[in-house]
């Protein structure tokens, strides 16, 4: 397929993995803001804006923000991550009014043996018996495949019989977390390739970390890969390092993939503002796209090339 002819999915996750930056905590109003303008003015296909069963006032914000949606028709694009837990967190996020629940379960060995110490099979079960709960409520379901990049790099065959026993249970997109940020490009697209052309019928998102400063970089190989959709968050807030930041992975797809999004790029400066007031944490001025150095040349052949024939622009300015 063309780049021209696809259509990737962005679903940003400020409102939960950016919340998870050491220090950021929004209130509930805040959260209401930044979802609205993140629907109805940039553009994102989907919003994951909490974790089940985290506090009173987190539910508070999440059933504002599914208010809004359900008034303005768009509470199929508003999604809270859900855990393995009988019935709890479908049940918390049923009561906040939300439709889509984010499933976590684990995607490699390592975390079933050693974190739940249960067997594939067990945890297997235990995921059927959270979707069958879920469909029950009437909900959509999507799953992460936590630790997924380990998981491929470990134990393979692992990931294989956990998508192959769930494959047909009605999971809408598998999220393939990139969980402690260990991929680099080559890999990314190696193991995103594998999965997507063993599973053609199911589609697959990309979820990056910034640990080794790739997580643009791994997003465009999950693309070129065959995935179908990517997560962001603005500034590139998140765990750690962070995530993929929204305005880098708009400007990707863009200018070098040729594909086609829905995000309004007039209003990434505002978002990224709001997001910067509301969190404490300020972007840096040669930040891509949306940093004021972006815009500026000092050079003096760069300006004397500039003035001539604007020899030293790009897309971005």
């Amino acid at each position: 397929m063309a780049n021209e002819e696809r259509e990737i999915e962005i679903m940003d996750s400020t409102l939960r993995d950016g919340e998870q930056t050491n220090g950021v905590s929004f209130l509930p109003h805040e959260k209401l803001m930044i979802a609205r303008y993140l629907l109805s003015d940039v553009g994102v296909d989907r919003i994951e804006v909490a974790s089940a069963r985290v506090s009173d006032g987190e539910k508070d914000a999440v059933r504002m923000i599914c208010n809004y949606a359900q008034q303005h028709g768009m509470l199929d694009r508003v999604e809270v991550l859900g855990f393995v837990d009988g019935k709890k967190s479908v049940d918390w996020i049923t009561e906040c009014g939300c439709k889509t629940i984010n499933l976590l379960a684990k995607g490699s060995l390592r975390h079933c043996q050693y974190q739940l110490k249960k067997t594939l099979e067990e945890h297997v079960s235990d995921i059927k018996s959270v979707i069958a709960y879920a469909h029950s409520k009437g909900m959509t379901v999507n799953l992460y495949l936590e630790d997924w990049s380990q998981g491929m790099r470990d134990c393979r065959d692992y990931v294989w019989n956990m998508v192959d026993s769930l494959k047909d249970e009605g999971i809408v997109r598998f999220l393939l977390p990139d969980t402690l940020g260990i991929l680099n490009p080559v890999n990314t697209y190696e193991y995103v390739k594998a999965i997507t052309d063993r599973y053609p019928d199911s589609k697959f998102e990309f979820h990056a970390h910034n640990d080794y400063d790739m997580a643009v970089g791994n997003s465009f190989m999950a693309v070129e890969a065959g995935c179908s959709g990517l997560h962001v968050t603005v500034n590139g807030l998140g765990e750690r390092c962070g995530n993929a930041p929204l305005s880098s992975i708009h400007v990707m797809l863009k200018d070098q993939m040729h594909v086609k999004e829905h995000i309004d790029e007039t209003t990434l400066m505002e978002i990224s503002n709001i997001v910067a007031g509301y969190s404490g944490i300020a972007y840096s001025p040669n930040t891509p796209v949306i940093g004021e150095n972006v815009f500026t040349q000092v050079a003096g052949v760069h300006a004397d090339g500039d003035n001539k024939a604007h020899l030293y622009s790009n897309a971005l300015v």
